[in-house]
């Protein structure tokens, strides 16, 4: 063997060596270009230092050198190809001059690597496509050169470096098909003469023979060249060569007894990403010896099981030589027995070949005899339950009995279902949770043509939160992705969509190698199968899962389910629906969440079967059951069920059903009433008056209600203009149809004095709280809630017109007589301190006022929230009395909470918001003025 040996800088010479093993050097790859190359002649006299060519032999020195390395092979000027005898003795030793070499650099003249970029990975979009489609992954004597050394480097035209063969294996494979355990290097006798042959079987040679020739290294076999005898003639002897060596200990496996180790009908996933967690633990369980192992893989469906025990067959293949390895897709009786069968035949196990040959106990006493040796069966998509624990006719057994069972072998299950996984492995279950994040974003970047579009963190993490982290999901989009040629920004605006446009985009089809041909691939349609499953199964679950798929996914109290024929019926459905990965039980409350995309595609299951409207009817008659009225006491509930009531309330799906969204509607309005969420309720509330007006007409009770509610819905936005047109209106029909002193009158009378006071209308709101006030204590009682709450407004008047004693008298009166019989907590009780508090601050009473008006913020903010409006006017108020009390820094700063949080719940513009800003800024010019 001669190599050349580095003098200096831009100097070698040949030097000859005993064999390969003698030095450490580098080997150069790369594609010839006639004429140009450096010969062993040229070298020898002193020439060709004007071809291309010698520009790679300089490469290779110089890079040789950075290695560390002195020497180096160049097949072009170390071989002397004018010798026939020297020449067949290099082409049957160049395998191992290969696979000796300290690393092997591939020298690519059709890619280029412009720029000073030193992140490789950064700027792979501007070179891949090149290298992809460069003609050194056509030739015929670049496949040994790739596979021989252990390490392999590729550079550009430039001598830049593009990677090595481990960190593009990816692309690699994808270009050439040669199996990734052949790349990492794994013992020939993995792979067959057949599969190795096949390796070379696009590309191509300058010589016809050569496409022969190069294929002797891979055989690992050796034979005399001789060109000219044409390629079939060489193709006839390496056959027989190959043959001749067959006696030999090392015979690749398919001259041997042509038996079959590893039945998989899936590649292995190179796009295969995290889960170390989940693959140490299978991994621990498998051949734990004493008995047939058995382990089941669960969680939703495309949350990839199947890829994770992919994933571990492929393994197992790598850590154990001698482990057969069998796949039998168990998605339904007729797939899983025609696996069966394929199996034994493949197997050749006799009787196989019989029509009516039980291949299952076939396969059974197969994998139960010692001789099997090790073994691992993996049943895929057991997904029902009754296939396995059913008999599937007279005489015939479950298929659970038809289980092997040795001390060598191990089953492994993925299901949808965990009551399955249960049934079938007892306690070894493990389950495959949702992707983290960062793991997320690498099974995307990997699925993507344009890997730079991760780089755009907040659209990628949008993105992935949109498609909840399910690797279907996530291939899913990556492939219409690429198809498409759009931004993250592109299929995120897709998503947001109208509802059947989203399904569309969620069912589209597409390609994926890893995945059965007769299963749908899209995240809508995945989950069918499942759907079907628990109909037949569990019709109450089923009944659920319709239900909730008509309401909010979030947060769904179990109490707002549709009741059972029992407790147990009950528990089991919710076990159901869980043991699918379907829902998540909250562990704080009673409640549960809905995933996502299961609700999404259970809307468009429920509309295949053409039951989306009866489930919505059923949906909001349920809610109108069991939605509370507007109580205080009432409050944590109504909150619980106002995000579900909002989602069928929006529905456009029925009209029929009028009467119990009408209810709903007006119960859902005025909790939000009192929640402060005015302009939410005006909604509401107008929906509720129109409907009242158009089918129980001007003068029905509930329509006066609906235009009561509406018109404080416009005094506390502010509109009082418009509140006080309303509540006129609905006060005459009041007074005319149920009489001046019915309660409804009252109230409406009190409102109207209430809309007069917000305007400073003082006189008139006296007048009318007067005779309200003398009214109610005559019909209603003086403890009345109502009479309540028109003494309060009428101390309110007093208070705006500074007669502070009249004010007061009334205010301590009302806060006495509410703390008795409504409670501290009640709203119209906080509402009293309120307005006492008030009192106290507008004479100057600072320490009363702030005693009591901390009580009330504090109640206030405990009871109906930081953000509600009543809460932001005790802050406010709290404010005026701490500025009044010489407390300037503390009423400033609160000050500035109540319009920050006034904006943005009430609105900039409305009347409180402009109050407290204009008190602000008058605050922070004094506070200027008082400046050095």
């Amino acid at each position: 063997m001669r190599l050349l040996k580095i003098n200096g800088p831009g100097e070698f010479s040949l030097v000859q060596v005993a064999s390969h093993t003698t030095l450490s050097y580098a080997i150069l790859s790369h594609t010839w270009t006639d004429g140009q190359e450096v010969t062993y002649q040229d070298l020898i006299s002193g020439a060709g230092n004007n071809k291309s060519g010698y520009d790679k032999i300089k490469f290779c020195g110089e890079q040789a050198a950075r290695d560390g390395l002195q020497y180096f092979w160049v097949d072009t000027c170390c071989i002397d190809k004018s010798d026939p005898a020297e020449l067949s003795k290099a082409i049957n030793s160049m395998f191992r001059w290969y696979r000796n070499a300290k690393k092997c650099y591939v020298y690519l003249t059709d890619v280029s690597r412009p720029g000073e970029n030193t992140d490789v990975q950064a700027s792979q979009s501007t070179w891949e496509v090149a290298f992809r489609s460069s003609k050194w992954f056509t030739r015929g004597w670049t496949l040994q050169e790739l596979i021989a050394p252990a390490v392999v480097e590729f550079f550009s035209q430039e001598g830049k470096l593009l990677g090595d063969k481990k960190s593009l294996e990816k692309p690699i494979y994808e270009i050439t098909q040669i199996p990734i355990y052949a790349l990492r290097g794994n013992p020939f006798s993995d792979f067959s003469i057949a599969e190795r042959k096949g390796w070379a079987a696009q590309r191509q040679t300058t010589e016809e023979e050569d496409i022969v020739y190069c294929l002797l290294g891979l055989c690992e076999v050796s034979m005399p060249t001789i060109y000219g005898e044409g390629k079939d003639v060489a193709l006839k002897r390496l056959e027989m060569t190959i043959k001749g060596f067959s006696n030999d200990s090392s015979e690749p496996k398919d001259l041997k007894d042509n038996s079959v180790s590893f039945i998989v009908p899936f590649d292995r996933n190179l796009n295969f990403t995290g889960r170390g967690r989940q693959l140490a633990e299978v991994e621990a369980k498998l051949f734990a010896g004493g008995q047939t192992t058995k382990v089941a893989i669960t969680g939703l469906g495309g949350i990839g099981k199947t890829q994770l025990v992919l994933e571990i067959a492929y393994r197992i293949r790598d850590r154990y030589k001698d482990c057969l390895v069998i796949w039998i897709p168990a998605t339904n009786t007729e797939s899983l027995y025609q696996a069966y069968l394929d199996v034994a035949r493949q197997l050749k196990i006799p009787g196989s070949d019989e029509d009516k040959a039980d291949a299952k106990k076939l396969v059974q006493g197969y994998l139960s005899k010692e001789s099997a040796g090790r073994w691992l069966l993996v049943f895929d998509n057991a997904d029902d339950v009754n296939m396995w624990i059913t008999q599937s006719g007279p005489g015939s057994g479950r298929l659970l009995d038809y289980l092997p069972r040795s001390e060598q072998g191990c089953i492994v299950f993925t299901t949808r279902d965990r009551k399955t996984a249960v049934k079938l492995a007892h306690q070894n279950v493990i389950d495959v949770p949702e992707l983290d994040e960062d793991v997320a974003i690498q099974l995307l970047q990997k699925c993507l043509v344009n890997p730079d579009l991760v780089n755009n963190r907040p659209d990628t993490t949008a993105l992935l939160k949109e498609l909840t982290y399910l690797p279907l999901a996530i291939i899913q989009a990556a492939a219409y992705i690429n198809e498409n040629g759009i931004t993250f920004v592109d299929y995120l605006s897709l998503l947001a969509e109208q509802e059947e446009d989203v399904i569309d985009l969620l069912s589209e089809e597409f390609e994926d190698d890893g995945r059965y041909d007769n299963i749908k691939n899209p995240v809508a349609t995945t989950w069918l199968i499942s759907f079907e499953q628990i109909r037949h199964r569990d019709p109450l679950a089923a009944d659920y899962l319709s239900f909730m798929a008509c309401i909010d996914p979030k947060d769904i109290p179990q109490s707002l389910l549709p009741a059972g024929a029992s407790r147990k019926k009950a528990v089991d459905a919710i076990g159901t629906l869980e043991a699918y990965s379907f829902i998540i039980k909250r562990a704080a409350d009673l409640a549960v969440d809905l995933h996502r995309l299961v609700h999404l595609a259970t809307r468009n299951w429920l509309q295949r079967e053409d039951m989306i409207a009866q489930w919505t009817e059923r949906a909001i008659i349920r809610l109108e059951e069991v939605f509370p009225d507007d109580d205080h006491q009432n409050r944590n509930i109504w909150r619980s069920y106002l995000a579900h009531t909002r989602y069928v309330l929006r529905s456009n799906i029925i009209d029929q059903c009028w009467e119990n969204r009408f209810k709903l509607a007006r119960k859902v309005g005025m909790c939000l009433y009192s929640d402060g969420q005015y302009n939410e309720a005006e909604v509401l509330d107008i929906q509720v008056m129109e409907t009242s007006l158009r089918v129980l007409g001007q003068e029905h009770p509930d329509t006066l209600t609906g235009m009561a509610n509406l018109a404080a819905t416009y005094r506390n936005q502010g509109r009082w203009k418009e509140a006080e047109e309303l509540q006129a209106t609905e006060l005459n029909i009041c007074s005319r149809v149920l009489g001046q002193e019915h309660p409804s009158t009252l109230t409406s009378m009190d409102n109207l004095a209430l809309t007069y006071r917000y305007q400073g209308r003082w006189k008139e709101a006296e007048d009318l709280g007067v005779q309200v006030m003398e009214t109610s204590l005559r019909v209603l009682g003086a403890e009345h809630p109502d009479t309540l709450i028109n003494i309060a407004n009428l101390a309110s008047t007093y208070r705006n017109q500074g007669r502070w004693k009249e004010a007061e008298d009334l205010g301590v009166q009302v806060i006495e007589t509410s703390l008795r019989v409504l409670g501290a907590e009640h709203p119209d009780t906080l509402t009293s301190m309120a307005n006492l508090a008030s009192t106290y601050r507008d004479q100057g009473r600072w320490t009363e006022a702030e005693e009591l008006q901390t009580t009330e913020l504090e109640i206030c903010s405990r009871v109906l929230g930081k953000e509600h409006p009543d809460t932001l006017t005790s802050m406010y108020n709290l404010a005026l009395i701490w500025k009044g009390h010489d407390q300037d820094a503390d009423a400033l700063e609160l000050m500035k909470q109540c319009v920050e949080v006034r904006a943005r719940i009430l609105g900039s513009n409305h009347p409180y918001t402009l109050l407290s800003s204009t008190t602000l800024l008058k605050w922070e010019a004094e506070k200027l003025e008082t400046l050095p």
